[in-house]
C-alpha cells in the first residue's frame, strides 16, 4: 500500500511540475526567438531606409560603407539591391546570386518581407535568413537579405533552460520529500495496525505500548490523521475484550486438562484397587472400563497438545525463528525404525525412502510429531496386510513428507472434513482415536508457513502430504 501510494502522490507531483515547467520552456523559447527577430528586423528597417535614400539621390555609398561596418562589427553577411535585383552591396561571402538568397530578394521587391518560423530551441544551430523591400509603401526601391547566427541566441535559451530545470529538479525533489513524509505519516500507523490485527488474529495480544502505559499489552498506539487515531481507540478497546476472551479460553483448556490429570490418576488406581475384589463375571465390565480410561488419558493429552500447537501456531505466525532447521530425510528414517516394529504387530508393511539431504524450514521435534500423527492414521486405518510407504523428498523451495497407504481411504466429502477436531469417520469408530490427530499436524505446518495435503491414492488408500518451506543447508548463507 505505501508504493502504491507513494507511487499515485509522485506521479501527481511530476504532473504538477512538468504542467509548469513545460509552458515555461517553451515560453522562454519563444521569447529569446522573438527578441532575435525584433532586433534583426530593426537592422533590416535601418538597412532598408539607407537603400531608399539611396535609390532618391543615387548615392549608394552610404549604405555600403554601413553594411561592411555591420559585418564587421556582428560577423552578419548582407545582401543589398537595387529594384532591379542588382546588388549593390555583397559582404560576408553572402551573394544575390545564392539560391536561397535569389527566392528572398525576389520576394521582397514584390514587397514581402521574409522571418523564420518556429521557435529556436537549445540545440539549434546555423543560421537563419531574413529578407525586407526597401521603399515606402507600395514603392519598392530595393531589397535588403540578412543572414543572422541564432548561436548566441540558443546558448541563451539553453541557459534559461537549465536555470528551469534546476528549479524544476529541486521542486520535484521537494514533492519526493512531503510525498515520503506524508505516504509514511498515513501509511506507516496502518502497517502498525495491521500487525497488530494480525497478531490478535494469531490469539497473542498485539506488543505495542499505549501512552501513559508503558508495558500494556493489547493495545496498539499509532500516529497519523484523526480518522486513524479513532479508528485505533476503537481497535484497542475491541483488542481488550478480545484478548482477555482468547486468554480465559486458553486458561480454560489448558487447566482444565492439568486439573483432570490428578483425578484421572487417582481413578485408575481405584480401578486397579478393585480388581482383585471382583467376580469373574465383572471381567468385561472392567476391562471396558480401563479402554475408557484409556481413551479419556489420549484425549487429554490430544487436547493439550492441539492447545500447545495452537498457541505456536500464533507466535511463529506474527515472529520469525530463522534458527529452525531439520533435515527432513533424517527425521524421516529416524521415524521409520521407530514405528517400524508397531506396524509389524499391527500386520502392515512399513516402507522408507529418503534421498539425500532434504533441509526443512522447522524443527526436529516439529517434523517428527507431524510424521508420528500421519504414521499413526496409515497404520491403525489401513487394515491388516495392508502396505505404507514413507517417503521424503524436496519439491522446488519445500521439503514434503509424503505417507502413503492402500487402505481403504477415505471419501472425497469425508477428506474435506479429515482436519476437523473430534471429526472422525464412520468406519472408524469402533477403533481407539480421538479425531485430533490431523488438527494438530495441521496447525503444527500451519505455524511454519507449510501446509497438510490429502488426497486419494491410487488405486486405494489414502495419501497424506505434509509440504514445509525448505531451508539453506546447514553451512550455506542464509
Amino acid at each position: 500500500m505505501r508504493t502504491r501510494v507513494q507511487t499515485v502522490l509522485l506521479l501527481f507531483g511530476v504532473l504538477a511540475v512538468a504542467a509548469f515547467a513545460v509552458p515555461l520552456l517553451l515560453f522562454t523559447a519563444s521569447d529569446r526567438t522573438q527578441q532575435l527577430v525584433l532586433a534583426r528586423s530593426s537592422d533590416l528597417d535601418r538597412f532598408a531606409s539607407l537603400m531608399d535614400r539611396a535609390a532618391g539621390n543615387g548615392d549608394t555609398s552610404a549604405v555600403t560603407a554601413e553594411a561592411r561596418r555591420y559585418t564587421r562589427l556582428y560577423g552578419e553577411p548582407l545582401v543589398v539591391t537595387d529594384i532591379s535585383g542588382h546588388p549593390v552591396v555583397q559582404t560576408g561571402g553572402m551573394r544575390a546570386a545564392d539560391p536561397a538568397v535569389a527566392r528572398l530578394i525576389d520576394a521582397a521587391l514584390r514587397n514581402q518581407t521574409a522571418h523564420p518560423r518556429g521557435a529556436l530551441r537549445p540545440w539549434s544551430g546555423g543560421h537563419r535568413m531574413f529578407a525586407a523591400p526597401a521603399g515606402t509603401g507600395t514603392q519598392v526601391s530595393g531589397a535588403v537579405v540578412l543572414r543572422a547566427d541564432v548561436d548566441t541566441a540558443a546558448g541563451d535559451i539553453a541557459r534559461r533552460w537549465a536555470a528551469v530545470l534546476a528549479g524544476t529538479a529541486l521542486v520535484a525533489l521537494a514533492c519526493t520529500v512531503l510525498a515520503r513524509a506524508a505516504t509514511r505519516w498515513v501509511v506507516s500507523p496502518l502497517r502498525r495496525l495491521d500487525r497488530a490485527v494480525g497478531e490478535l488474529t494469531a490469539g497473542l495480544p498485539p506488543d505495542h505500548t499505549l501512552p501513559g502505559g508503558p508495558g500494556q499489552r493489547g493495545s496498539v498506539s499509532v500516529g497519523g490523521p484523526p480518522e486513524l487515531r479513532q479508528l485505533t481507540a476503537g481497535f484497542n478497546r475491541m483488542a481488550r475484550t478480545v484478548t482477555a476472551a482468547l486468554e480465559q479460553q486458553r486458561r480454560l483448556v489448558a487447566d482444565t486438562s492439568h486439573q483432570m490429570r490428578n483425578p484421572m490418576a487417582a481413578l485408575r488406581l481405584r480401578v486397579d484397587a478393585l480388581q482383585s475384589h471382583l467376580r469373574p463375571t465383572a471381567d468385561r465390565t472392567y476391562a471396558g472400563v480401563n479402554t475408557e480410561l484409556d481413551r479419556l488419558e489420549t484425549l487429554l493429552d490430544d487436547i493439550l497438545a492441539l492447545a500447545a500447537a495452537e498457541h505456536r501456531a500464533g507466535e511463529l505466525t506474527v515472529t520469525d525463528d530463522p534458527g529452525a532447521h531439520c533435515d527432513a530425510a533424517e527425521v524421516t528414517l529416524n521415524q521409520h525404525r521407530l514405528w517400524e516394529p508397531v506396524a509389524r504387530r499391527a500386520a502392515v508393511r512399513l516402507t522408507a525412502e529418503a534421498a539425500g539431504p532434504v533441509p526443512a524450514a522447522c524443527t526436529d521435534r516439529e517434523l517428527a510429531q507431524v510424521t508420528d500423527i500421519l504414521l499413526d492414521n496409515a497404520i491403525k486405518y489401513a487394515g491388516d496386510g495392508a502396505r505404507v510407504r514413507l517417503r521424503c523428498a524436496a519439491k522446488g523451495p519445500y521439503a514434503v513428507v509424503t505417507v502413503t497407504d492402500d487402505g481403504p481411504g477415505l471419501r472425497a466429502e469425508e477428506i474435506d472434513r479429515a482436519t476437523t477436531r473430534f471429526w472422525r469417520s464412520a468406519r472408524q469408530r469402533g477403533t481407539s482415536g480421538t479425531g485430533l490427530g490431523l488438527a494438530i499436524a495441521e496447525q503444527l505446518l500451519a505455524g511454519r508457513g507449510g501446509r497438510l495435503e490429502l488426497t486419494p491414492a491410487h488405486p486405494h488408500g489414502l495419501r497424506a502430504r505434509a509440504v514445509v518451506p525448505g531451508a539453506p543447508a546447514e553451512g550455506a548463507p542464509r
